[in-house]
């Protein structure tokens, strides 16, 4: 059963009669830009474009450019199918005389690819998974409070667990190519996201003379933390800890 949110201009009305004999809890409300910013958490998004065509649509774009997480319906007449195309941003529609089957087959569907969807984009490794289309990480289950950087910093590196990568080479892919600070600051960045992994730092591990890398779960709880084994530190990372905070971008 999926909780379904339904903007309508006329939230009296009924435009999609078979909605209401589903298991499915339906709330209708206003289609106004305050109740947009105060619209409870949902499965699905349904859009009543019976009445007035451009203003669901403008709605609707309007809820695709804030980036919503939920499949986006809209409820079209027989007449109003014409006007639906891409530039709506939809992810289906639905027709007002639709029975009952057909449109929880619709929803059905419409849940079970976004799940889809959001389950590849997420990457899972050794405890840590980040969500490439929110932007956010967590560990053991506790979200991490990361910068831009130090989030695709991450993200490449558990991208490629047990790969090793040259300063040179992760200056390259994250920072980009016309980036012209030195290789010192990815040390910087390094250093702060071994400190918001916390027990997982190890994740985390420095290759001497050569660079990082993903260390996979088993690797991680077997070796020491990377940093504390060292007999002396290498010049970069010695340059980097006398570095200041500042550089870091």
């Amino acid at each position: 059963m999926a909780h379904i949110l339904m903007l309508s201009s006329a939230p009296d009305a009924d435009p999609l009669p078979a909605l209401g004999l589903l298991s499915h809890t339906v709330e209708v409300v206003v289609a106004a830009p305050a109740t947009l910013v105060a619209a409870p958490t949902t499965d699905l998004i349904v859009v009543d474009a019976t009445t007035n065509l451009a203003a669901a649509k403008g709605l609707c774009g309007v809820l695709h450019s804030g980036g919503i997480s939920v499949p986006l319906f809209v409820i079209v007449t027989d007449g109003g199918l014409a006007a639906v195309n891409h530039q709506w941003h939809i992810d289906d529609l639905l027709v007002a005389g639709a029975g009952p089957a057909e449109v929880d087959a619709r929803i059905r569907l419409a849940l079970a690819r976004r799940e889809g969807e959001s389950s590849a984009s997420k990457i899972r490794a050794s405890g840590i998974v980040i969500d490439e289309a929110s932007y956010s990480a967590k560990a053991r289950d506790r979200s991490l409070d990361l910068t831009f950087k130090e989030f695709e910093l991450l993200r490449f590196l558990a991208s490629h667990p047990g790969h090793v990568f040259t300063r040179e080479q992760l200056l390259s892919e994250v920072w980009g190519y016309d980036y012209f600070g030195g290789t010192r600051t990815v040390d910087v960045h390094v250093r702060r996201l071994r400190a918001k992994l916390g027990d997982l730092e190890s994740l985390i591990g420095t290759v001497r003379n050569v660079g990082y890398c993903f260390n996979i779960a088993e690797e991680a709880e077997k070796a020491p933390k990377p940093e504390a084994v060292a007999p002396a530190a290498s010049a970069s990372d010695a340059a980097a800890d006398a570095m200041p905070e500042s550089i870091a971008v």
